[in-house]
């Protein structure tokens, strides 16, 4: 198959063909993987626009753009607003990553992650009780203070959620379990955006940061840890519902999008 020039949308697009009805995030996200480590596309390509690559595919746009998303986390695609989205790197490149692939998207294996990235916060919880210093621990109230002021916007909550997390990692001083923790994150990004869908999800993660926080404080990690299994239960329950509403959302559109092509 010829290398596609950058302004071939067409031929891209045309490769890429029609997916069963109802195909979910995971089916659009593996076609779409399948094309871009073939090696008939040039890296640095520009690729057709969302809704070029919906209308191929006979799926809703807002299934393209969940498999997108997911790809740029594993560094396949590179999404540039007001640009593009551009293939990153060469096949060889691309393959090694796309062997993660199956950890992202698969309901089991997100769900083992979940107990994963469960196990290592707690851990980080009990090692950061007795290994954070001052400045660190004024560090995190300062996040906790940026959570409370945020409950009513949900995307500054996160963002501080995030930050809070981030810290207490770092505090624990084990580059090691930093980074372990760095990767589960970067696989569960898609759903960790969006796992805070109201106001009273985040006063209860509020609550249950302000109780890890107490205990930090009092340099008490046996409550340290256990305060943050409380939190990891709550915060991996929301993770997996938000997940399961995505691939729901997903199916929908699929659905929608080839009942609209097919004149039904």
């Amino acid at each position: 198959m010829p290398v596609f020039r950058d302004d071939s949308s067409a031929e891209i697009t045309a490769a890429l063909g029609a997916l069963p009805s109802g195909s979910a995030v995971s089916v659009v996200a593996t076609r779409l993987l399948d094309l871009f480590t073939s090696g008939s596309i040039a890296p640095g390509t520009r690729l057709p626009p969302e809704r070029q690559l919906a209308a191929s595919l006979e799926v809703g746009r807002s299934a393209v753009r969940e498999a997108l998303a997911a790809l740029e986390i594993l560094g396949i695609v590179d999404v540039r607003p007001g640009s593009g989205t551009y293939l990153r790197g060469t096949v060889s490149e691309l393959l090694p990553q796309s062997l993660s692939w199956g950890v992202l998207i698969g309901e089991r294996s997100t769900a083992e992650l979940l107990e994963l990235r469960s196990g290592l916060e707690i851990y980080v919880a009990r090692l950061a009780a007795d290994r954070l210093t001052e400045a660190q621990l004024a560090s995190l109230a300062r996040q906790i203070d940026r959570m409370r002021g945020s409950v009513g916007d949900l995307k500054a909550f996160v963002k501080a959620d995030l930050a809070f997390h981030h810290e207490l990692a770092t505090s624990a001083d084990n580059s090691v379990l930093l980074d372990l923790l760095q990767i589960v994150r970067s696989l569960l990004r898609i759903w960790v955006d969006r796992a805070v869908q109201d106001e009273q999800h985040a006063r209860t993660a509020l609550d249950e940061h302000e109780a890890v926080y107490r205990a930090l404080a009092a340099r008490d990690a046996d409550a340290a840890a256990s305060a943050m299994a409380v939190h990891m239960a709550t915060a991996s329950a929301r993770l997996a519902a938000a997940q399961s509403t995505t691939a729901d959302e997903a199916g929908a559109a699929g659905a929608t999008g080839a009942a609209g092509a097919t004149g039904a």
